[in-house]
């Protein structure tokens, strides 16, 4: 019987690593091609992956809530032939070096060769130990230097994982504990100058303190889910990386509201579309980027990576309170028909959990609504690895002063804040204020004349 190897797939370009959310097939089931076999996640998207061929899964090498880095073998699929040929996708490609992973378990210092090792990166023996003769691995180094956790605290952190490994849960729950007691840290950072054996029973006492805290204040402790704590760190990491400036401007939007009271009806029984606020705010936000397009960059070291795509990403909310951002590629080469088509499209799967990897990569520019939810205007934060973000309030009837042939007069106006905040270091005040004023002209000049 003939053997293929099923890897972890590439789900986008700055994507490196995924989880396995559940094994849909396991050891000894029967597999069709195409069918699915699993199912992934990463900090973009859900999605399954299908078998390369008809087989019989023989082996499953990671466990599920384990997260595995791009291009390793997860699986091994028996299939009856001389030679098995996987059907060539983005899901399932060969690699030449897995089988010396897999032979080589007893001559490497800290194979994978079992499925029950908690840490899905943990196959890589080529990881440095520095002193230590405990293994880490590349993702709990990496949670541990970005939380400035020594080696010689990690030493002191009891593992759950295989031959006492230190696990991804393991780390963070220790991070959490830390924090919540500022006291502990002198004691634990104390022993970076000595030997971390003295210290080691000192770790224990942080496993009660949580359990302490819950039953003495009466609070529920709620531990976030897999998306929550990608927002949060993508949030923290923005707020660290980009300088946020937030400018704000007021602007007239009567022209918009009144044609789409107009038209929306019409609209919808001539297209099948809703014609929302949306569109008509993203259109205006792209011709404004072509107008500047010093915004439609990123930071690389110390140069700039001017964008020549208009891609522009919109926040949507999901039923579960937790947010994603859709993309709209090539949103300057759209009309308000096309616009609309993408924007009802993707927030439609959004929140039905239907997006593809690719309807989430490769933005250039964010547009938030925090008008939905009653908020007059916001500072929202840069997604990086972008410069400037767009929030869009609440729109409201207010007296407002209006030229007119006759002179100023006082009438009642649809008026809505917007808040642009962008990345201080390549986005100077005379820049981000020039384009934030540019996107209200546009919405203020809108063209309430025009048919559908």
């Amino acid at each position: 019987m003939a053997q293929v190897e099923l890897i972890m797939p590439k789900m986008g370009e700055s994507i490196m690593e995924a989880t396995i959310l559940k094994w849909v097939k396991q050891v000894g089931d029967s597999v069709e091609e195409d069918e699915t076999i699993l199912e992934i996640a990463t900090d973009k998207v859900d999605s399954e992956v299908p078998s390369p061929v008809d087989g019989v899964i023989q082996e499953i090498r990671f466990q599920e809530d384990e997260t595995v880095e791009i291009g390793k073998v997860i699986a091994i699929i028996g299939t009856d032939g001389e030679e098995a040929t996987p059907k060539a996708s983005p899901s399932v490609k060969e690699t030449a070096e897995a089988p010396a992973e897999k032979t080589s378990s007893n001559g490497i210092d800290k194979p994978e060769p079992q499925p029950e090792p908690a840490m899905a990166s943990a196959d890589a023996p080529v990881e440095r130990t520095d002193s230590s003769n405990r293994f880490y691995s590349p993702l709990v180094r990496t949670i541990a230097e970005k939380e400035d956790i020594s080696m010689a605290e990690l030493e002191q952190i009891s593992g759950s994982g295989l031959q006492g490994r230190v696990t991804k849960k393991d780390i963070l729950a220790y991070v959490e504990n830390r924090k919540s007691q500022p006291s502990s840290a002198p004691e634990l950072k104390a022993p970076v100058q000595e030997t971390a054996a003295p210290k080691q029973p000192k770790a224990p006492p942080a496993q009660p303190a949580s359990a302490g805290v819950s039953a003495s204040d009466n609070v529920e402790i709620i531990e976030m889910d897999r998306m929550r704590r990608i927002i949060a760190d993508h949030m923290v990491n923005s707020k660290k990386t980009s300088p946020h400036v937030t400018s704000f401007v007021e602007v007239d939007v009567t022209k918009i509201v009144n044609w789409r009271n107009k038209v929306k009806k019409q609209f919808q029984e001539k297209h099948g579309e809703k014609i929302t606020f949306t569109p008509i705010f993203m259109e205006a936000v792209a011709k404004a980027i072509r107008d500047f397009p010093m915004v439609n960059v990123s930071v690389d070291g110390n140069t700039i990576v001017r964008k020549k795509n208009v891609n522009i990403g919109m926040a949507t909310a999901l039923p579960s309170g937790n947010l994603i951002v859709p993309v709209i590629k090539n949103a300057d080469h759209l009309n308000l028909m096309g616009l609309t088509r993408q924007v009802n499209g993707l927030a439609a799967r959004a929140r039905a959990n239907k997006l593809g990897a690719d309807e989430i990569q490769g933005g250039t520019f964010t547009l938030t609504n925090v008008g939905t939810f009653g908020n007059v205007m916001g500072t929202p934060i840069i997604n990086q690895p972008q410069v400037a973000i767009l929030a869009v309030g609440a729109i409201r009837k207010k007296p407002a002063v209006v030229e007119t042939e006759y002179g100023d007069l006082i009438a009642v106006r649809h008026m809505m804040f917007l808040s642009l905040s962008y990345d201080h270091r390549v986005v100077d005040g005379f820049l981000g204020g020039s384009f934030l004023r540019r996107i209200g002209d546009y919405m203020e000049q809108f063209d309430d004349t025009q048919t559908i």
